[in-house]
């Protein structure tokens, strides 16, 4: 098993990739919102950041992004990868977002 995690810089295609993912047989994911680690030093009064530098850090754009994450079988991964990846397209672009996996050891509560 492993735990494929996508952080997801353009939100927009949530609620598409979760859809995709049910119709390809892919269930029981999590979504959590995140707050990347540029837009926490900005909002920090001690930390010493050039002003414009401060409020270009701060755009509302950049405020948030989702942590889609999901339990999946090994033979799972490659499908679920790819069907995220279909609609989100290069993530070497510019704020896309990151996707990686671990290998699970120990899982339980999956009902199965």
């Amino acid at each position: 098993m492993q735990l494929l995690v996508l952080i997801l810089k353009k939100i927009e295609f949530q609620a598409e990739i979760m859809k995709e993912l049910a119709e390809a047989g892919i269930k029981g994911g999590t979504v959590l919102e995140g707050t990347g680690m540029a837009k926490s030093l900005a909002s920090m009064e001690d930390v010493p950041i050039v002003g414009m530098l401060r409020h270009i850090l701060s755009d509302k754009e950049n405020e948030i992004c989702k942590v889609m994450m999901f339990v999946l079988q090994d033979e799972q991964v490659m499908l679920t990868r790819t069907t995220i990846k279909k609609i989100i397209g290069d993530f070497n672009a510019p704020n896309t977002g990151i996707m990686f996996s671990i290998p699970i050891t120990y899982v339980e509560g999956l009902g199965e």
